[in-house]
């Protein structure tokens, strides 16, 4: 697994989101993305993590970004997500993990003496220029979006 770091150009890319509509992070030049990748819709950490995000929608827009969640799921389990938990923001589909991979959050994980190749919790603030401002893998999923919050200003 080799993560982008600071300074690192974003890769490029183009993904459904929850309703079936092509994202394309070219369309957000000018604009700060949080693109912030999460192992699977609907279990309970993600969850949390998703809900502050949401909680804190006006500040984060305030601060002049938007923001992407990305995971391996389907649309069709994503817009349930979204509409179980009123998220006011989109999450894309990234079935085939090569947007993953592009990031470098793809790779080798253990949980309960099982290893897998999966997802790792990790956000990317992207500057308005494209470049990868900064990377946020250290947090509490109930505290991700004050540690957001904290990197935008």
């Amino acid at each position: 697994m080799n993560t982008l770091k600071a300074g690192d150009k974003a890769p490029s890319f183009s993904l459904q989101d929850h309703n079936g509509e092509q994202v394309n992070l070219a369309d957000y030049q000018g604009k700060k993305v949080i693109v912030y990748f999460y192992p699977k819709a609907m279990t309970p950490g993600c969850t949390v993590q998703a809900q502050g995000l949401r909680d804190h929608a006006d500040a984060i827009k305030a601060a002049g970004a938007v923001v992407f969640g990305i995971s391996p799921d389907p649309v069709a389990k994503l817009k349930k997500f979204v509409d179980k938990e009123s998220l006011n923001f989109q999450l894309l589909s990234d079935e085939d993990h090569s947007v993953a991979d592009a990031f470098g959050v793809w790779g080798l994980k253990k949980f309960m003496g099982k290893e897998y190749d999966g997802i790792h919790r990790i956000t990317f603030i992207i500057d308005e220029s494209g470049q990868v401002e900064q990377v946020l893998n250290k947090f509490k999923t109930k505290e991700h979006h004050q540690t957001v919050l904290d990197a935008l200003n």
